[in-house]
């Protein structure tokens, strides 16, 4: 059994790449090192987004770890285009995961990236890792482990949340939901 920690960003100030955390945001940051003080970490992987590494900092200050990053835990794009109904498009992409938008990524496409760099970690025997990403890319995660996971699941997400997944062998992987704020 392997274990992994997917962690969604603390509060940030807005989607942007470069968004930092906000100083509620910064607050849970260290509420996160706290949590995870008696958990132990092998390695600690993040989107490149700042929010995302700004979440990660004092953890990885508590255990001593460099964060590395990781260009597939950045968070899907939608589309590159604002759009009035980006809601129920999103909501769509849950159960059309091969649909897209304007200069977007489909939910499949998405998936696969993380997915990829979840599976390249199993396949290096590393163990207790921890990826620091989004809600949108992480619920994919999710739902590639449990395919009812949906729309509704993405919307009780919070930040930060931080679910387990214990990987046994391919057709078995288990998910829960750790964080509880």
């Amino acid at each position: 059994m392997k274990t992994f920690y997917i962690v969604r960003h603390c509060q940030a100030n807005g989607q942007s790449e470069d968004a930092s955390l906000t100083p509620q945001g910064i607050a849970q940051s260290h509420e996160l090192a706290q949590f995870f003080s008696g958990i132990h970490l092998n390695q600690i992987i993040s989107s490149p987004y700042k929010r995302a590494i700004q979440t990660t900092e004092p953890l990885a200050h508590v255990k001593q770890l460099e964060v590395q990053i990781d260009q597939r835990l950045s968070e899907r794009v939608l589309s590159s285009k604002p759009m009035d109904d980006w809601y129920e498009k999103l909501k769509l992409s849950f159960s059309d995961l091969h649909m897209t938008c304007e200069g977007g990524e489909s939910s499949q496409e998405a998936m696969n990236r993380i997915v990829e760099a979840l599976y390249e970690q199993i396949k290096l025997g590393k163990d207790h890792t921890l990826f620091a990403t989004h809600g949108n890319i992480m619920s994919l995660l999710l739902k590639h482990a449990d395919p009812t996971i949906g729309i509704k699941e993405w919307e009780q997400l919070s930040n930060p949340d931080v679910y387990v997944l214990q990987y046994f062998r391919p057709d078995h992987v288990e998910i829960e939901r750790i964080w509880h704020k």
